[in-house]
């Protein structure tokens, strides 16, 4: 495989869960550092200033539930991008609840063990939202969501966009479905809760290569990144 073919097969990740979970919410990369390894993703903001979601090349901070440009100066401690090269495309026009509508995606790829870019765009009925909130002390992640902004979406026209994680890398990532949502006018989103389905399009882009940065933040260094209870801290984190 030459280098373009594996780039294209890569998912970037920045630092890992665990250390999110630990409180390390210094940011490490900028806009253009992301922009090298993706045009795609989902992640976070330094000091854990809200959320991001980037697609065709185009990266946005959802803050308080509103959404701006991604600006150059703009860190972070915690994302996930890839260049997005879907193989499996497929429409679903029936209203789904989250846990059928993730039955269907199931049954479009090969296997859980692998990893996977899915954007899903269209119409939604539902789609539950938060955001996180700027943290001036490092405190646990499962302390820090305690100032989460929450919005409701109905009827909505956006794109659902993020990541497959097998369950074996759990705390490497959030293992299962990692979602973050903006509408259509790109005004407003966030981290996705639950949603129902309505009428959309799924791209799915199976990919070969996780490729992992790990800071050499002090924060980092000092992390305890073997969690006592990771997965109870990521289910209150992820909701």
């Amino acid at each position: 495989m030459n280098a373009k073919s594996r780039l294209y097969g890569e998912i970037y990740q920045v630092s890992t869960m665990s250390a999110l979970l630990d409180g390390v919410y210094d940011g490490v990369l900028n806009h253009a550092q992301l922009a090298v390894h993706g045009n795609f993703g989902i992640g976070t903001f330094d000091h854990l200033d809200g959320e991001l979601i980037g697609f065709d090349g185009n990266f946005y901070h959802l803050r308080d539930g509103l959404a701006t440009p991604m600006e150059d100066l703009d860190t972070t401690p915690f994302c996930t991008v890839t260049y997005f090269n879907p193989q499996i495309k497929y429409s679903y026009n029936k209203p789904a609840t989250k846990s059928d509508f993730e039955k269907i995606l199931k049954n479009l790829v090969p296997s859980e063990n692998l990893f996977y870019a899915i954007c899903i765009e269209g119409t939604f009925k539902k789609v539950s939202t938060r955001t996180v909130s700027y943290q001036k002390e490092y405190v646990p992640m499962t302390k820090a969501i305690n100032a989460q902004q929450t919005i409701e979406f109905e009827n909505v026209k956006g794109k659902i966009v993020g990541f497959w994680t097998p369950f074996y890398a759990q705390g490497i990532a959030v293992a299962g479905y990692h979602f973050h949502f903006i509408d259509d006018e790109l005004k407003r989103g966030g981290h996705v809760f639950d949603y129902v389905t309505d009428s959309v399009n799924i791209s799915i882009d199976q990919k070969s290569h996780m490729n992992l940065y790990t800071p050499d933040a002090k924060s980092f260094l000092e992390a305890k990144l073997s969690r006592d209870d990771l997965m109870n801290e990521i289910k209150i984190t992820e909701g």
